[in-house]
């Protein structure tokens, strides 16, 4: 009955280990994954990502630093695709690659110290047994043995406790996912209803409000995972025109008065990027001192959609549809606060992980009768089949962190909202409100694609024709 119960909890950790990679961030340059969801990365690993800030621009060579330029023409291009390759779904197939590439899993970076001292424990003990079954201390060799009933007491208990954490941190993945489809949403209902009410809108408030719109995702963005300049990239903007210092707030406790404060930290960032040389210095100055700059931005975008005069074309009820679309956005601010600021009860997450670890490290004493010098191994792979289980559920508990690709989403929302601004990739949605060249009777002009009518024959030909097409990946 023992191993029964093992060898179902041994295989959802396998089902629930094999899917690390699909939540770990996207890979360096170098081909290394570097996300540490405690927030205590190494300082080595915390300056090359802060120097990687302004990933969200490409590098500009040849840049110096008076030319007050916003170069997205290539983020334009770079980002005018239908899928991020990375998006990858893996099938029963791949499971050569998945074994291939097990030593570069960020799972198990994160997991290597409790599996490895789990493992080198099992080992001393198997070994320690073998001795004393060798040496004729039979009885010390036999008070080892705990036999199989209490962990398989046990076992049921423990993999409750990691299922209900795991299946908790995904429905909190899934819902800050569904939290930016609602944000990539509203942006592009935004921009319809601004490009069609073009005319009473105004196109310079039409600019206005797409340039803030098309920075609120990355002040979110900034919001939730703030990225700052480090002393090397401050020190060459030291003197230019380009720095920029945001006003970030951050707590500081008293030990003696138990009394939190509030100090601001300094944090640099290069106007010339995104989102920053979306906006002008002086709405940027204003927005740089706010502390939720996001939520700042909502507010100037309900203050422009306030100050649109009435007209025949533009009455109380269109307004009220566009500052409905300014509250959603707020829900979306608070969304993300809340899964980001809002952690897994600490009772709980204590009392997990010192069960697995408690069961972990006597789980050889149940097994090394049977295994004998074979434990060590077998337990190690038990340790890492469990330990990844629960280090999944750490990892996606704070989507904002790495599970999710926030720049990927924000460039999304960029392009969709900044359509025709500077490239012509641009244009394929601009032209949707353009009517130019096109004429009534070119729709008039178009026949029946089956030349039949809408008959019973005209539909089964359409139906064939349907089977035939060719799904291309």
């Amino acid at each position: 009955m023992y191993y029964n119960r093992a060898y179902q909890i041994l295989l959802a950790g396998a089902m629930a280990a094999s899917a690390s990679d699909a939540f770990a961030p996207p890979k360096s340059a170098s081909g290394s994954r570097s996300y540490h969801p405690s927030g205590a990365a190494p300082a080595s690993t915390r300056v090359a990502y802060i120097s990687n800030t302004l990933s969200d621009v490409p590098p500009t060579h040849g840049l110096s630093f008076h030319e007050p330029v916003c170069a997205t023409e290539a983020l334009d291009a770079a980002i005018d695709t239908f899928a991020d390759p990375n998006d990858k779904r893996y099938s029963a197939s791949d499971w050569f690659h998945n074994m291939q590439s097990l030593p570069n899993s960020a799972i198990l970076r994160e997991i290597k110290g409790p599996v490895g001292w789990i493992t080198a424990w099992s080992t001393l003990v198997s070994i320690v047994h073998k001795l004393c079954s060798i040496g004729g201390l039979g009885r010390v060799a036999d008070t080892m043995c705990l036999g199989s009933t209490p962990h398989s007491l046990i076992s049921s208990v423990i993999g409750l406790l990691l299922v209900f954490r795991t299946n908790s941190a995904y429905q909190r993945f899934k819902e800050g996912r569904q939290t930016w489809e609602q944000l990539l949403n509203t942006c592009r209902d935004i921009t319809r209803m601004t490009s069609v009410y073009e005319s009473e809108i105004g196109p310079k408030r039409k600019q206005r409000i797409q340039r803030l719109l098309a920075a609120f995702p990355y002040l979110l963005h900034h919001h939730i995972q703030p990225r700052c300049l480090d002393h090397s990239q401050c020190g060459k903007l030291q003197d230019s025109p380009h720095a920029l210092l945001l006003n970030e707030p951050r707590p500081t406790s008293n030990i003696h008065n138990r009394v939190l404060k509030f100090a601001a930290r300094e944090c640099w960032v290069d106007k010339r990027s995104l989102p920053w040389c979306l906006l002008p210095d002086s709405v940027l100055d204003k927005c740089a001192q706010s502390h939720n700059r996001p939520l700042w931005v909502t507010d100037r975008l309900g203050l422009e959609f306030t100050e649109i005069p009435y007209c025949s074309n533009w009455t109380s009820r269109e307004r009220l549809e566009l500052l409905k679309t300014a509250s959603k956005l707020n829900d979306c601010i608070g969304h993300c606060e809340r899964l980001h600021q809002t952690a897994v009860p600490l009772n709980y997450a204590r009392h997990a992980l010192r069960s697995l670890t408690l069961w972990s490290f006597t789980l050889p004493f149940g097994m090394v009768d049977k295994l004998g010098l074979m434990t060590g191994p077998t337990v190690g792979l038990v340790a890492w089949l469990m330990f990844g289980v629960y280090q999944i559920g750490h990892t996606i508990e704070d989507p904002f962190q790495g599970s999710l690709r926030l720049t990927d989403m924000c460039n999304s929302i960029y392009r969709d909202v900044m359509y025709g601004d500077r490239n012509e990739a641009g244009m394929r949605r601009e032209s949707a409100f353009r009517k130019d060249g096109e004429k009534d009777n070119d729709w008039d002009s178009l026949g029946d694609a089956f030349g039949l009518g809408w008959t019973v024959k005209a539909k089964e030909n359409m139906e064939h024709y349907t089977e035939q097409l060719v799904l291309t990946h």
